[in-house]
C-alpha cells in the first residue's frame, strides 16, 4: 500500500521492498497480553534494519508500535485510515446478532488483547475470556473449524485488508461463509490507539527520507493518531496496555472529539473521559483527558 501510494505521487527512482519477520511474527508462544510483556516485539528487527542502513523506512500497523519510540527513530507519515472498529466473529452465526449481547451465557471468547478482554468483561462478565495466538486464519480456524472457542474479536481493518467480506452479518472468506459477524460500536467498544492506521517509520536523522514520505501523509489520520499516541505517552502506556481511545474529526478536520477508557493493569474499575479540541493542539486535548481521568 505504501509503495503504491509513493508511485502515485510520481516519485522517480526505484522502490525496493523487503519483508522482515519480527519476533512477534515468529514467536507465537509469547504472551503479549500481560503486564511487563515486551512492547517492541513487532518492530525490533525492523528498527535494527533501519539503524544498519539495510532499509530506509519501515512500515507498521500503528497499533503494534509502542507509545514511546527511541530517539533514533521517527514516525513520518500515515496512509488514510481504515475502519477502526473491532469485529466479533462467532462459530454459531445466530450468536452474532446483537454483538456481545447475543453470546450465550458462559460462552468462551478468545483474544490476545488485554484491552479487548477487559471490555468484554465490562459488558459481559458472565462469559469466559481466554488467550489466543496466531495469525488471523489460525484464530478463525480455532473458533470456527475446531470449535475450541465460541467467538473471537479481531480488527475490522485487518480482516478487510486480507480480503474478507464483512457484509450481511456473516464473515465470508475465499471458501465461503466462515461464521457469524458483528461490527462493534466504537463509541462503546473503544479501539486501540492507532488501530486501522498504517505508519511509516524512518531514522530520525534522515530528513531527506522523511520528506519523500511526507508526500503521502494523510493529515486527518495524522492528527487523529498524533493525539492518540500522545494520550498513551501521558498514561505511560504501551500497545498492550488496556486503554481504548476513539477519535472523530469535527468541523472539516479542524477539531477532534476524543473518547477514552482506561483500565488498571492489575484490575479494578475503569475510568472514562471525553473532550473536544483543536486538531493542531494535541497537548491541550491530552491535558483535559488527564484532568478528567485523575481529577
Amino acid at each position: 500500500m505504501v509503495r503504491a501510494a509513493l508511485e502515485s505521487t510520481g516519485l522517480v527512482g526505484e522502490i525496493a521492498t523487503e519483508i522482515i519477520a519480527t519476533t512477534g511474527d515468529k514467536r507465537l508462544d509469547l504472551r503479549l497480553g500481560v503486564p511487563g510483556a515486551d512492547k517492541a516485539v513487532f518492530i525490533k528487527e525492523l528498527e535494527e534494519a533501519l539503524l544498519s542502513g539495510a532499509i530506509d523506512a519501515a512500515v507498521h500497523s500503528l497499533k503494534d508500535v509502542p507509545g514511546e519510540l527511541d530517539a533514533s527513530f521517527a514516525l513520518v507519515a500515515t496512509l488514510p485510515r481504515a475502519p477502526v472498529e473491532d469485529v466479533l466473529v462467532t462459530r454459531d452465526p445466530s450468536h452474532a446478532a446483537g454483538g456481545l449481547a447475543g453470546l450465550p451465557g458462559g460462552a468462551v471468547v478468545a483474544t490476545s488483547s488485554v484491552r479487548r478482554a477487559r471490555l468484554i468483561q465490562r459488558f459481559r462478565p458472565d462469559v469466559r475470556v481466554v488467550e489466543i495466538r496466531g495469525n488471523v486464519p489460525t484464530r478463525l480456524n480455532k473458533v470456527v473449524a475446531t470449535g475450541e472457542f465460541d467467538a473471537t474479536i479481531l480488527a475490522r481493518a485487518g480482516l478487510e485488508r486480507l480480503g474478507f467480506d464483512l457484509g450481511g452479518g456473516t464473515l465470508i472468506g475465499p471458501g465461503g461463509q466462515i461464521g457469524g459477524l458483528s461490527i462493534l460500536n466504537p463509541h462503546e467498544f473503544l479501539p486501540a490507539a492507532g488501530q486501522g492506521a498504517i505508519v511509516v517509520e524512518t531514522r530520525a536523522a534522515d530528513p531527506e527520507i522523511a520528506e519523500i514520505f511526507a508526500r503521502i501523509n494523510d493529515l486527518p489520520t495524522w492528527n487523529r493518531i498524533r493525539v492518540e499516541r500522545a494520550w498513551l505517552r501521558a498514561l505511560g502506556a504501551g500497545c498492550q496496555t488496556p486503554v481504548g481511545v476513539y477519535t472523530e474529526t469535527l468541523d472539516g478536520g479542524r477539531r477532534l472529539r476524543v473518547s477514552t477508557v482506561v483500565f488498571d493493569e492489575s484490575g479494578g474499575e475503569s475510568r472514562e473521559a471525553m473532550t473536544e479540541g483543536e486538531a493542531d493542539a494535541p497537548a491541550d486535548i491530552v491535558r483535559e483527558l488527564k484532568r478528567q481521568i485523575d481529577p
